[in-house]
């Protein structure tokens, strides 16, 4: 304890700073995020978009791979312009992002504004993860950063439980996340910039640099491979996001999770919950809370075991994870398939980029860590795709009633809402809604979503196992 203590004092005031600025960030981005899927396809008459599922994806998946792509020139912007003033930018872009989102409604408008918020995004983490490391030494690092990453849970978390509470009126979501990130602007105000190395290089050369460095990057085969490979767990994990919500609401039963809340913690069902069943936001975000809670235990048990081997685990872990969804519309199993996904990614997450450094060439160590997030650039793109078109064929509620209709030759006017549409589907067809909802998933088997992702996640490993037998050549890591 008292070794903790003396590290905790070691750390700068900037450190503090900057801990603090990423909880509010965090708590802004994901006070929207973990809201946005059922946003973008959700009914009219409850404030949703109304959007196609691969809308959904295209813009979540594109935008949110771009956003990790451009930390890259982000970077480089930071370096040459000034950490203070690219933060100040980012929080300017964030804050009129937030402000404008609702105005827009077609999806050209909706897909400029992420990209536009992806930008604020992309300025901002290259330059509060430098802070971090600046801040901190080969003595503090370690803690320093676990210190890190508990701020970005602890950010994740409650920010939907703040927005949920508003979520009938989305235009006050953006809001909240408005005023939220608008906070960093005070917080600007103690932020030290840490010391860095100022060159005379232009921005041109200094980005050209940058894209010759990704180009050597590339020519490593093993490497790219590696990459492609990690993509696999990222596009996994991402479903969290684009596409659990989205099933929660359509498909899962939970009115059990209501009933227990409103006997012993009124608040949350009379907050998350509405007409019996609870937000599906809700349940989705207690990934978060399990991380919060779990995350030192599991990284204990994991410390000693070799990347290789914790990577290998959190995949298939997180994959059995995915799969629990197949088995019932009962939200008991969600929970339990949460729960095992947040112990796959607590074991797999920290590993990534601890194995990328093992197997990066001495001389190019820095190079190859730099670009570590390539992973999550591709896994977003292929997350976009499955939770897009992928899920539109195999499990989108009104995609299968629709088609169901045609199927029978029943007309129903297009013109109405998606939930007037259900409605008007069930009375047509003589029975209730949930009725309707068992009927369909009897019929059309909208899991079969979990299948694919399940098989993404049990070919990552295998390949991940074959790749390092076969390609680094590695028999020692199991």
């Amino acid at each position: 304890m008292n070794r903790i203590s003396g590290t905790l004092k070691k750390f700068p005031r900037t450190f503090w700073i900057a801990n603090t600025i990423e909880l509010v960030e965090r708590w802004a981005w994901y006070g929207l995020f973990m809201l946005f899927a059922n946003y973008l396809t959700g009914s009219s008459d409850v404030g949703g978009l109304e959007f196609t599922q691969s809308q959904k994806g295209q813009i979540m998946g594109i935008g949110t791979g771009i956003l990790y792509f451009l930390p890259i020139i982000t970077g480089a912007i930071a370096d040459k312009y000034g950490y203070k003033r690219v933060l100040a930018i980012s929080f300017l872009i964030y804050t009129s992002a937030f402000i404008a989102f609702p105005y827009f409604n077609t999806f050209t408008g909706v897909f400029a504004m992420y990209l536009y918020l992806a930008v604020g995004a992309a300025l901002f983490k290259p330059v509060i993860s430098a802070t971090i490391a600046k801040t901190t030494d080969s003595s503090t690092s370690s803690i320093g950063f676990g210190i890190f990453y508990m701020m970005v849970n602890i950010g994740a978390f409650f920010g939907p439980m703040v927005t949920l509470l508003y979520k009938s009126n989305y235009h006050l979501v953006f809001q909240i996340s408005a005023g939220i990130i608008a906070l960093n602007f005070i917080l600007l105000l103690f932020y030290k910039e840490p010391d860095r190395k100022v060159t005379e290089e232009s921005l041109s050369s200094a980005l050209s640099r940058i894209f010759k460095n990704i180009w050597t990057v590339l020519l490593d085969f093993r490497f790219v491979i590696f990459l492609l490979i990690v993509a696999g767990f990222w596009s996994m994990y991402y479903q969290l996001f684009f596409t659990l919500p989205v099933f929660i609401s359509q498909w899962v039963d939970t009115s059990s999770i209501y009933s227990f809340f409103s006997t012993y913690f009124p608040f949350i069902a009379q907050n998350y919950g509405h007409n019996g069943v609870m937000e599906s936001e809700f349940i989705t975000n207690l990934d978060a809370m399990f991380i919060i809670i779990f995350q030192v235990i599991v990284s204990a048990i994991v410390m000693k075991r070799s990347p290789l081997n914790a990577m290998l685990t959190g995949f298939i872990i997180a994959s059995i994870g995915m799969a629990l969804t197949l088995i019932t519309q009962n939200a008991i199993y969600t929970l339990l398939a949460i729960f095992v996904f947040a112990v796959g990614e607590m074991a797999a997450s920290p590993k990534i980029t601890e194995y990328i450094g093992s197997i990066a060439p001495t001389e190019k160590k820095a190079l190859y860590m730099g670009y570590s997030f390539l992973p999550v650039f591709v896994g977003s793109i292929l997350a976009g795709y499955v939770s897009g078109d992928v899920y539109q064929n195999l499990s989108d509620k009104h995609s299968l009633l629709v088609k169901d209709l045609a199927n029978r030759g029943i007309s129903i006017p297009t013109d109405l809402s998606h939930n007037e549409f259900f409605d008007k589907a069930a009375s047509t067809l003589n029975m209730s809604n949930k009725e309707l909802t068992d009927y369909l998933w009897v019929t059309y088997n909208p899991s079969n979503i979990w299948v694919v992702i399940l098989g993404i996640g049990l070919f990552s490993a295998l390949c991940l196992y074959f790749y390092n037998r076969f390609l680094i050549k590695n028999n020692t890591v199991l």
